[in-house]
């Protein structure tokens, strides 16, 4: 009998399965045998291989280093909000519909005057230059070779401008509020010159969340783990994100320091929605940052039904938060979502292969869409509605009209 390794009576699945498993953990993550990383590797050698958006998950997490991996996988706390962002599809089901003529389908949509080839947009994810050398460059000009929006992050590796240059017409910019308000002028003369259309600002940091896997990590990183901060080059003043004694007056003296329009990003209650419209502000992403900051265990799609019928399509309702299918997509578009903004899914595509992974990413959630839209009879975006999903332990107001 030839001789067996410690895997061989594992099938293909679980064997996988228990692969990730031992990947995730920062303390069994770095015993991997080499044969075992490579194999698992090989499995994707190009973006094209990959058949869905999780695939690239895989590639990433042995590609890069494990404080860098831990710093785009980790949520606060116990990550319950991390996980009931992705459980939250699960309690919506899809309604199929037959016979309909679905030969030509429609994904474009409109927000804040801008057409858009579909509603995916790059939500802000920073230290971008950690994740592949070309970092936000590379994810930029995967949005323009696509033909997608990507909101910059304050937190970028390379400046906005750089990112701006890249995909022109396509950039959004996203604002921490700081204490030094100086510094923010300084960053929203750095985004209007950029020719960023809208400015997405971030609210739910008072503080931070309790990344504590990402905190045992750079507890022990080297300093080559610090990311380069493109968009604070040439500031002047005091650079802090985030500001504890911010309230919704901001958003006045917001307006007297952008034209461009306010979209507020981090709410996830119908109490916040009131205020977004009593205050005047032109969008919001409902979202909770990945589930790293707050450990509420309530997922973003939650969120949504309330939100949406507080805000009765006065302005755009975008959303992010565990997103990783065209199915996922168009349950928040049913619930009345406009957009739907992927982090993770886009990150996990630049650090295995760059901007081809991204790419691969963007295309394979399109098609996605356009799969599924089929299957409900939607042969354009404005179609979709709550007539197309139904909820298995929601409040029966949420299922069909």
């Amino acid at each position: 009998m030839t001789e067996q390794n410690e895997w061989s009576w594992c099938p293909r699945q679980a064997r996988r399965d228990l692969l990730k498993f031992l990947l995730s953990s920062p303390l069994l993550g770095t015993a991997m045998a080499h044969d075992e990383v490579d194999a698992l590797i090989a499995e994707i050698t190009n973006p094209r291989r990959a058949t869905n958006v999780m695939q690239f998950q895989d590639v990433a997490r042995l590609k890069l280093t494990p404080e860098m991996y831990n710093f785009i996988a980790d949520g606060s706390d116990d990550m319950k909000t991390l996980r009931a962002n992705r459980a939250a599809f699960d309690a919506i089901e899809i309604r199929a519909r037959r016979l309909i003529d679905v030969s030509e389908i429609d994904t474009t949509i409109e927000i804040f005057g801008q057409q858009m080839k579909t509603p995916i947009i790059l939500a802000p994810v920073g230290a971008q230059g950690q994740m592949h050398p070309d970092g936000e460059l590379a994810s930029a000009r995967a949005a323009k070779s696509r033909q997608h929006v990507m909101i910059a992050s304050t937190m970028t590796s390379y400046s906005v401008g750089q990112i701006g240059a890249e995909a022109p017409g396509l950039t959004w910019f996203q604002l921490y509020p700081m204490p030094d308000r100086s510094v923010t002028q300084q960053l929203l003369a750095k985004a209007d010159a950029a020719g960023a259309r809208v400015v997405v600002v971030t609210i739910d940091g008072p503080t931070l969340g309790n990344r504590e896997s990402q905190k045992a990590f750079f507890r022990r990183a080297t300093g080559s783990s610090r990311s380069r901060l493109g968009n604070m080059e040439g500031i002047e003043g005091k650079f802090r994100v985030g500001d504890p004694s911010l309230t919704w007056d901001y958003i006045a003296w917001l307006r007297d320091n952008t034209d461009k329009p306010i979209v507020l990003k981090g709410i996830v209650t119908r109490e916040d929605a009131r205020l977004c419209l009593k205050y005047g502000v032109d969008g919001l992403v409902i979202s909770n940052h990945g589930g790293r900051q707050e450990e509420s265990n309530r997922g973003t799609l939650e969120s949504l039904p309330e939100i949406v019928a507080v805000v009765d399509g006065r302005f755009p309702v975008l959303i992010d938060g565990g997103f990783r299918r065209g199915t996922d997509m168009l349950k928040a578009l049913a619930l009345g979502a406009n957009a739907i903004c992927i982090g993770r899914a886009y990150i996990w595509g630049l650090a295995a292969f760059g901007q081809e992974g991204v790419e691969r990413v963007l295309d394979l959630l399109t098609v996605e869409l356009m799969r599924i839209m089929k299957y409900t009879g939607t042969t354009s975006i404005a179609e979709i509605g709550r007539s197309h999903v139904q909820a298995k332990d929601w409040p029966a107001a949420i299922g069909p009209d």
